[in-house]
């Protein structure tokens, strides 16, 4: 087979494991129409898939089986049904200690210590990477998921057990209590909310991207993801650090007199700068050399040069609003550093509104009228997200 028949291959592949067993015979007749030894590679690689199901033991723990979740518009069946809620099941307690290792990010932030609370998200990958190692060898891909998962909540454990020594040193007198009569936990409660839907914006735009996405031909959510993890990459290095840095600076002087309000606008138009010094940069090789970016980090195997091709655009619609995404970021951080939490959500909600209309539009009827494969929606739906960042920093800096 060629590349292309391979990519083929792996597009039917994916997206009738995806279907329901007794669904799958249509699926494929419609999908590979009369070509048969399209039809017999993937009826293999189905088999080998169900096979290596066997391998997993069902869940012990006893009680109502929780219902197959549908938020992400992909259904489950089976064995793999089973190993998903087995998974989940072990990781659930280390979302606790994950959400007890970021209160201790924000203790340290506030006390402008900042390389620990970031730098120990390093001892939860180096514990993956150890029980991988440790147990990868000779083991079943099932078991050995099972495995990780256990491994990334010893991780999470680690990662808040080394942040906790330095978090009592910087505040020796910290207490912890269920006062919920304190006026900074009602604070904290009346803020959290409008903070939390702020700060997930783009998580929130990814989430509906993604599920746009379902609705595009085979592999467009692999691409979507793929561009994702290169997109996120400059959000996180630049847009979120120099955030996280200038939020407990900001708050130290700001106030309400003239003075104090200078301070904040002089480290805001920093922070903007040095943002933009790294973004721009950034947004202008995934637009022009994306393809390179691509094929660099991904273009091995089976992943073949039109593969890096359709990532690429999909890449080249998120550069449209890097820049805005990030700088919104630190735009939002003023505001809170002001104690105004309010004003970034409804920018937020704005922008969601936005992703999810515009990205419908651009994903999947602009596409169709113009006669464009399914991969260029995935263009669109990033690039419209872009646009909609766009409005929501640009709201955000005229306010």
């Amino acid at each position: 087979m060629n590349p292309d028949q391979w990519r083929r291959v792996k597009d039917i592949f994916h997206a009738a494991i995806e279907r329901a067993p007794l669904n799958r015979a249509a699926f494929l007749m419609e999908a590979c129409g009369g070509d048969e030894e399209l039809r017999a590679e993937v009826e293999r690689l189905i088999a080998a898939h169900d096979q290596a199901g066997t391998f997993i033991d069902r869940s012990p723990v006893g009680g109502v089986q929780p219902r197959q979740p549908s938020l992400s518009g992909r259904v489950i069946h089976g064995e793999k049904r089973d190993l998903t809620i087995r998974i989940v099941r072990v990781l659930f307690p280390g979302a606790g200690l994950f959400a007890v290792s970021a209160w201790c990010l924000g203790v340290l932030n506030s006390h402008r210590r900042f390389l620990l609370s970031y730098a120990s998200g390093v001892v939860w990958n180096v514990a993956m990477i150890a029980t991988l190692i440790a147990f990868g060898p000779g083991a079943a891909l099932p078991r050995l998921a099972l495995i990780l998962a256990w491994g990334s909540v010893l991780g999470a454990a680690l990662q808040f057990a080394v942040q906790l020594p330095v978090v009592f040193r910087v505040a020796p007198d910290l207490q912890l209590s269920l006062d919920t009569t304190s006026d900074h936990v009602r604070t904290i409660g009346k803020n959290f909310l409008p903070v939390f839907v702020s700060r997930g914006v783009v998580q929130l735009s990814a989430y509906v991207d993604a599920l746009i996405a379902s609705l595009l031909g085979t592999g467009a959510v692999t691409g979507l993801q793929n561009a994702s993890t290169l997109y996120t990459l400059p959000v996180s290095l630049f847009g979120m650090s120099v955030s996280a840095a200038e939020l407990p600076a900001m708050s130290a002087v700001a106030d309400a007199d003239a003075a104090a309000l200078e301070a904040v606008r002089q480290r805001l138009n920093s922070g903007l700068r040095r943002i933009a010094y790294f973004v721009v940069p950034s947004a202008v090789a995934f637009l022009a050399l994306g393809d390179v970016v691509v094929g660099a980090l991904f273009q091995t195997g089976r992943f073949s040069r039109a593969d890096s091709i359709d990532v690429w655009r999909i890449l080249a619609g998120s550069a449209v609003g890097l820049l805005a995404s990030t700088l919104g970021r630190l735009y939002s951080s003023t505001y809170y550093a002001l104690r105004d939490t309010r004003t970034p959500l409804r920018y937020a909600i704005l922008r969601v509104v936005l992703t999810t209309v515009l990205g419908y539009i651009c994903a999947l009827p602009i596409p169709r009228a113009l006669g464009l494969p399914s991969m260029w929606g995935a263009a669109g739906l990033t690039a419209s997200a872009g646009v909609a960042g766009w409005v929501e920093m640009l709201m955000l800096r005229s306010t």
